[in-house]
């Protein structure tokens, strides 16, 4: 399981939403609420290191779309920006 699926399951308390939503699928209509998509935002950036702006939380919708950004800026904070 990918680590943002481990953190919905966290927000969820369940797997069942984790399992079902594809990597690709909008997570806002998928049925997560708001609060909860604020929250992953924060876990992401507590557990993994990362810094979500405002406008960078406009384009993580996905699954997908967490794990590309946390991987892009993972490398990119352990290689100081460069």
């Amino acid at each position: 399981m990918s680590t943002i699926r481990e953190l919905l399951v966290e927000l969820t308390g369940t797997t069942e939403y984790a399992d079902t939503v594809g990597d690709d699928v909008d997570l806002a209509a998928s049925g997560i609420d708001s609060g909860d998509l604020v929250r992953l935002v924060l876990l992401v950036e507590q557990r993994l290191g990362v810094e979500i702006t405002a406008e960078d939380m406009e384009r993580l919708r996905t699954i997908a779309d967490y794990e590309r950004f946390v991987a892009e800026h993972s490398v990119a904070g352990a290689t100081g920006g460069a």
